[in-house]
């Protein structure tokens, strides 16, 4: 099928369904059941795991595919988000690392919105540096036992399964103790609790692991090489976030170009400039990821340039928030019946410049493995992880 063809085909199934599924209701509103009925439908069209290979249940075709199916797709909303972690990040990951067992029992039902995922990394004490993370697996007869807390966690609330990193040895500096597993969020022991910030919703969580067993067929890689996977894991996030994979399109967003260009007074010079600047970021943004979405595709790893994808974004969002509150005046912060209005896009920008990686973290990051800089003084690096004074 040639790709304007494909494109057809695509345009006349969200025609027929992206609104039916709109209607029915978003996840954080008690939607879910409506939207894996809708990632289900997605699978079933072809239309969910485009790139993914198709022994692991995805379609096998190529970007350009995915790219014309995200430009159609860009002009409604999808009720995907509560599946981006998995979509974005953890499912990857295991096309990347997991054994063969685990691509067969899990790449499946992800992609047809039969299991939803959440990423288990961050902690009270281990936000941006996640190596600094508590959470200890102590190895029992057949796997292992967890105990620890997790935080910032988006859609646990909604996973049945997640990814976690946790110490696996504390006798070896913090980068080295670490291990990854697929961890039951169902199972004795796991307690979730939302977050709710100032909008009423709960965006984020944290989770309490007491005791909690994991089967040693749940250990993604090797014991003590969690780092390494975490890194393939972060890679991803900053990808996906960048580049919006399983967030639903932006026909709704209150603060983008198309709805801010018929909400202002476009025949004013300098609006129509700031408008102009928004819509070259935007589309700055844009052909950035489809360089590097081409480049993976093609076996050229991103990298640290992940990182920088994230970090325009990141910009780009609050931006937009600053752009939306000049432009609309006192109405911009007025919250809409329903929610959903510029109110809460404003409320909820900062949010980026700290989810997947603080603005500084990654500025960090671009700097050492991209420019080359020095990198920062580092008194943690050699030291076994008992031994630091913070953690121990």
């Amino acid at each position: 099928m040639d790709l304007q063809e494909y494109r057809r085909r695509a345009r006349a199934w969200l025609e027929t369904n992206a609104p039916v599924a709109a209607a029915e209701g978003a996840p954080d509103t008690g939607g879910v059941a409506a939207a894996k009925a809708f990632m289900a439908r997605m699978y079933d069209a072809g239309y969910s795991g485009i790139t993914w290979p198709k022994e692991w249940g995805g379609q096998g075709l190529t970007q350009a595919e995915e790219r014309a199916f995200a430009e159609e797709a860009r002009h409604y909303t999808l009720p995907t988000y509560v599946f981006s972690i998995g979509l974005g990040m953890c499912g990857p990951t295991l096309v990347d690392l997991g054994s063969p067992e685990q691509k067969t029992r899990h790449l499946r039902p992800l992609l047809r919105g039969e299991e939803i995922w959440c990423q288990l990394f961050s902690e009270p004490g281990a936000g941006s540096d996640v190596a600094a993370l508590q959470t200890r697996a102590t190895r029992v007869e057949g796997g292992w036992t967890v105990t620890g807390q997790k935080v910032w966690t988006s859609v646990a609330q909604h996973a049945d399964w997640g990814l976690l990193l946790a110490r696996t040895d504390v006798d070896v500096p913090k980068h080295k103790g670490l291990s990854m597993f697929v961890v039951d969020m169902h199972a004795p022991g796991v307690t979730v609790r939302p977050l709710r910030d100032m909008t009423g919703r709960a965006h984020f969580n944290e989770i309490f692991f007491d005791d909690v067993h994991i089967p040693d067929e749940n250990l993604i890689g090797r014991v003590n090489d969690g780092w390494s996977c975490a890194v393939t894991t972060l890679l991803h996030e900053r990808l996906s976030i960048s580049s919006g994979v399983g967030m639903g399109g932006q026909k709704d967003n209150p603060v983008a170009f198309e709805a801010l260009r018929h909400r202002v007074d476009t025949a004013d010079p300098v609006v129509r400039d700031q408008l102009v600047e928004l819509y070259i970021r935007s589309r700055a943004l844009a052909l950035f990821n489809q360089r590097l979405a081409q480049e993976t595709k093609a076996g050229i790893f991103p990298g640290a340039r992940g990182s920088a994808a994230k970090l325009l974004l990141a910009e780009l969002t609050m931006f937009q928030a600053d752009l939306a509150t000049s432009l609309a005046g006192p109405e911009a912060v007025a919250y809409e019946e329903g929610g959903g209005g510029p109110a809460e896009a404003l409320a909820l920008a900062p949010a980026m410049a700290l989810g997947g990686g603080t603005n500084e973290i990654m500025r960090n990051i671009v700097g050492d493995r991209v420019l080359n800089l020095p990198p920062e003084p580092r008194t943690d690096k050699n030291v076994p992880f008992k031994d630091l004074r913070a953690n121990g």
